[in-house]
């Protein structure tokens, strides 16, 4: 199953997306085991993402080579145990973590690749900047020693208004496309999960994180 899932969605988006740009396909591991993972890596995938620290370091070295991301909510107690060891940390939500990343990567000389994550539904329940917010996030950040700021990242809402999703891609692509026109580093807009995701790049996505639609339901009730 796992092996066919890949193939399937690899094939849905091979040509790109509405601007016909690369797609990069994140399977997002949480509660996968590493041979579930190594299944998918064997079948094409090439990027990984976890969502939670003490199940990347329990399976790092478990899982074949592929690009590390980490796209879960971060604590800055945490940042130690991912730089230099994470090819992308999705989820930079606030002042404080960026504090946090910059430093321990400078102590080890490095430059951590960093997306700001937009809270695009302005949702309690989530974490990330406002929209209107993003272009000065970006200006904050950018010219830091220790962080490469690489894009943004977002999660649509759970809702049935298409026009509003709709939107709020739109928004997501417009903040994108703003900050990418003066900084080459900028490439990555990381929206769409398994249930939103062929929206999403028909709205301008090129990197979509799938779990589900991958690896099938998980077998326990936690999440």
């Amino acid at each position: 199953m796992i092996e066919n899932n890949v193939r399937s969605i690899l094939s849905s988006i091979s040509d790109g997306n509405c601007f016909h740009e690369q797609i990069t396909l994140v399977a997002a591991t949480k509660m996968r085991t590493p041979e579930e993972i190594n299944r998918a890596i064997r079948a094409g995938i090439t990027d990984i993402g976890e969502n939670r620290v003490q199940e990347f370091r329990e399976k790092n070295a478990f899982v074949m080579q592929a690009n590390r991301h980490f796209i879960g909510h971060l604590q800055t107690n945490k940042v130690k145990y991912l730089i230099g060891k994470i090819d992308l940390i999705h989820s930079v939500d606030r002042d404080e973590l960026a504090d946090a990343i910059e430093t321990r990567s400078l102590n080890e000389n490095l430059r951590t690749d960093i997306l700001i994550q937009i809270n695009i539904g302005n949702e309690a329940s989530k974490g990330g900047y406002r929209a209107e917010e993003g272009r000065k996030v970006y200006e904050r950040f950018h010219s830091r020693a220790g962080l490469r700021v690489r894009g943004y990242m977002a999660m649509l809402p759970n809702t049935t208004d298409g026009s509003l999703l709709n939107r709020l891609c739109d928004d997501m692509r417009a903040l994108y496309d703003d900050v990418r026109k003066t900084d080459p580093d900028i490439c990555f807009l990381s929206l769409g999960m398994s249930g939103d995701w062929e929206r999403c790049v028909s709205r301008g996505s090129n990197m979509i994180r799938i779990g589900t639609a991958i690896f099938g339901a998980r077998q326990t009730s936690a999440e």
